[in-house]
């Protein structure tokens, strides 16, 4: 583990804790007090000892001893629980703080992160680091902190009463730092980060398989699937052990070194009590003295080992604070003003990150104000590239993309996905109410909005039949419902946001002939006056629109409506038109197109 990891971690670990700077302030000025209290009451102790032994019988000098001690040990006790109370809004604070921002920084990753990413994983990665910003905050200022203050102040201590004793002192640390922190980072802590690294797939793996858990009942795998995990398990038990082995061995070593330690510093006090250098409260103070020093070493290497914990477990968080999105707002980026929606593609050029080839080299398209344009071809052959480039989910290499004269690249990513409402052929419903889904893109719509959205896109006929109606949770990704009640609510939902721009994934693709026949209808409406680009396999799709293109090898190999493209002898369209009337899959006869 590289020591600018650790370094990271601190530094992102202390914009969270300055997030309440006075509080932080004053939780450190109340633990150096709690700490010079602590640190005064072996010698209080030890001044209550020898003013018994000098005081012949007079109570006065051992009552003010007394006082003394007692009052260091409220001190010490109200510091303490102030300090601890201080802690609570300073942690609580820093956590929600990391988890908002962690959260915000994985929403705004490219769709090609997201397509990497387990979501499972990723949701572990933020909670294990929210949890573990809790105990690095414990291990620091409850742990790491009072050892080093301690250490410190008894060395420094004892150098200025007793140098011998504070020689001994701070060989032996040394030596227990040398032993603890050595066997702690080098041995382990990478048993503790391949465990975390199975903890993370433990989790991913979870999650793939509860998340595809119909897949598993149609194809009858729950054996194979919990064969699969078992292994796994195993795997994590067998790491977690040896983890848990080693941390066990190094603290047994510590706590070997430590009574090395104490007997050191014990014996050097008599030796020097048998010279007469030291009175008996001395030796009282210097048992005091070494307990306490014992009590902060003696769970040193834990605070060491946890420290390296909160480290790995906070590796990903701090990675993704660190982290640019793959698309960003341009410098002064000003929202997009839509007024009528002509799209132009200006000379475009985009590869596909990690491609072996460009999948527009100068593609330049006008898509007028208002028009209805259809978007076919054999899958791979760009037409989808098209929408995710206007939607800007990827930059260019070259060329601009402007809608009504605005270059996309220049406008915030908020307005301009707010301008482009989009119907997907799968699409992804949140585990909320019908109603919560309907209104996402307009959250502040009334019920009887979100209704009337849902009657044109023809969504009331099931919605009604529901015990709950608009108030019925649709389940994780919507899979309550059918494949053609999902598209209905998400056509509903691009209804209701009335969006100047329209992008439709094959939006009809999963219902039956009648729903598609009304559902049709309410896209007719929808789209009429607005700009919309149609994604098509099923060319019944694009039959009505103003203009449909034919996309080969990223290229746009045919413009036209459909009546004029069906008429081109040997023509791309045709072709494809014929093929489909025949029953015959699209991309069959055509072959793979990169």
């Amino acid at each position: 583990m590289s020591f600018s990891l650790h370094l990271a971690t601190l530094r992102f670990a202390l914009r969270y804790w300055l997030l309440s700077p006075r509080l932080f302030a004053l939780i450190l000025l109340a633990r150096l007090l709690s700490h010079a209290a602590e640190l005064a009451l072996p010698f209080a102790s030890g001044r209550l000892v020898d003013s018994l032994v000098d005081a012949n019988r007079d109570v006065g000098a051992p009552l003010r001893a007394l006082a003394l001690l007692i009052g260091l040990i409220i001190a010490f006790h109200v510091l303490r629980k102030c300090f601890g109370l201080a802690l609570v809004p300073l942690v609580t604070t820093g956590m929600e703080g990391l988890t908002r921002d962690a959260f915000a920084r994985v929403q705004r990753f490219s769709a090609d992160w997201h397509a990497n990413a387990f979501a499972g994983a990723t949701v572990r990665k933020i909670t294990r680091g929210m949890w573990a910003f809790d105990l690095l905050s414990d291990t620091l200022i409850f742990g790491l902190l009072p050892s080093s203050l301690i250490v410190l102040g008894v060395t420094a201590t004892l150098a200025w009463l007793w140098p011998p004793l504070a020689l001994v002192v701070a060989v032996g640390v040394a030596i227990f730092l040398a032993v603890a922190v050595s066997l702690t980072l080098g041995w382990v802590a990478p048993s503790g980060q391949a465990q975390q690294a199975l903890d993370s797939r433990v989790a991913a793996r979870l999650a793939d398989a509860i998340t595809g858990n119909p897949v598993v009942k149609d194809f009858a795998a729950e054996s194979r699937e919990d064969s699969a995990f078992a292994s796994l398990m195993r795997l994590w038990r067998n790491a977690a052990r040896t983890n848990w082995y080693r941390d066990s061995i190094a603290e047994g070593a510590q706590t070997v070194v430590m009574i090395a330690v104490q007997a050191a510093l014990l014996g050097s006090g008599l030796y020097l009590w048998g010279q007469g250098r030291l009175s008996s409260g001395d030796i009282v103070s210097l048992v005091g003295m070494q307990s306490l020093l014992n009590n902060y070493l003696r769970d040193f290497g834990n605070h060491v080992r946890n420290f390296q914990k909160c480290v790995n477990d906070m590796e990903e968080v701090v990675g993704f604070s660190e982290a640019a999105p793959d698309v960003l707002d341009a410098p002064k980026a000003k929202p997009l003003d839509v007024m009528t929606g002509g799209i132009v593609f200006d000379h475009v050029r985009f590869r596909y990150p990690h491609a072996a080839r460009a999948i527009y080299d100068g593609l330049d398209l006008v898509i007028a104000p208002g028009e209805r344009v259809g978007l076919v071809g054999a899958s791979g052959a760009g037409k989808s590239t098209l929408v995710k480039l206007l939607q800007r989910a990827y930059d260019l290499e070259g060329g601009a993309i402007r809608i009504d004269g605005q270059d996309i690249a220049h406008v915030t990513l908020a307005s301009l996905r707010r301008a482009i409402g989009v119907v997907a052929q799968d699409p992804i419903l949140f585990h909320r109410s019908l109603a919560e889904n309907i209104a996402f893109g307009r959250p502040d719509a009334t019920r009887e909005e979100i209704r009337a959205a849902a009657r044109r896109a023809h969504a009331d006929i099931f919605i009604n039949r529901l015990s709950d109606g608009y108030d019925t949770l649709v389940g994780e990704r919507g899979v309550k419902l059918s494949g053609g009640e999902r598209q209905r609510v998400a056509i509903a939902r691009a209804i209701l946001a009335d969006n100047p721009i329209l992008v439709l994934d094959e939006a009809t693709s999963s219902l039956d002939s009648v729903s598609e026949y009304h559902i049709r209808a309410a896209i007719e409406e929808l789209s009429r006056g607005r700009t919309t680009l149609v994604v098509a396999h099923r060319l019944s799709t694009v039959q009505r629109l103003d203009r449909i293109l034919v996309f080969e090898n990223g290229r746009i190999v045919e413009d036209g409506p459909h009546a004029e493209l069906l008429r081109r002898q040997g023509g791309v369209y045709r072709r494809l038109f014929e093929t489909q009337s025949s029953g015959m899959a699209i991309d069959a006869p055509l072959g793979k197109i990169a």
